[in-house]
Order: structure tokens, then sequence, then C-alpha cells
């Protein structure tokens, strides 16, 4: 997945411009994006704090890294299954 260029202290930033009353198309002008990526942040990031984000950062890591590690364990479980079955 491509790196976003804002990072999530200023995407929560740029929330709450808009949230102190600047209309959400300057806020999507002057930092240069869409008013699509900005209605998207805003369903995943609304209503957060900095430590908010940074705590849903580190949850999502730790779920990719435990799902890689349930797919690289069932993928041995059919391997060992598949050579148990020939013989």
């Amino acid at each position: 997945m491509r790196k976003s260029r804002f990072s999530e202290e200023q995407i929560i930033g740029i929330l709450r411009e808009q949230e102190a009353g600047r209309p959400t198309a300057d806020v999507c002008r002057k930092h240069g994006i869409s008013g699509g990526t900005f209605y998207k942040w805003k369903s995943k990031f609304g209503g957060m704090d900095v430590s908010d984000a940074k705590r849903l950062r580190s949850l999502e890591d730790e779920n990719a890294k435990l799902k890689k590690l349930l797919a690289e364990t069932m993928l041995d479980n059919a391997i060992l299954k598949d050579v148990t079955s020939r013989k």
C-alpha cells in the first residue's frame, strides 16, 4: 500500500481546521487534497486525538503481523498434511 504524504498528526490537524468552522472546500484546496480523501480521513480519524491515532496505527501493524504468522502456520500445516497423505 502506498504511504500517505500526510502523517496521522497532520491529518488530525486538517480535520480540526474544518471542525473549527472553515469550509471543507477551502481546507481541501489549502492542503491539496480531494473532497473524497477528506471524507475518508474523517470517517477513519474523526473525533480522534493524536495519541488515539498512534494507538490505531500500532494495533493495525500488530494485526498485520499476526495475520502473516497465521497464514504461514496454515501453509505449513497444509504442506505437512499433503506430505503425510502421500505416504
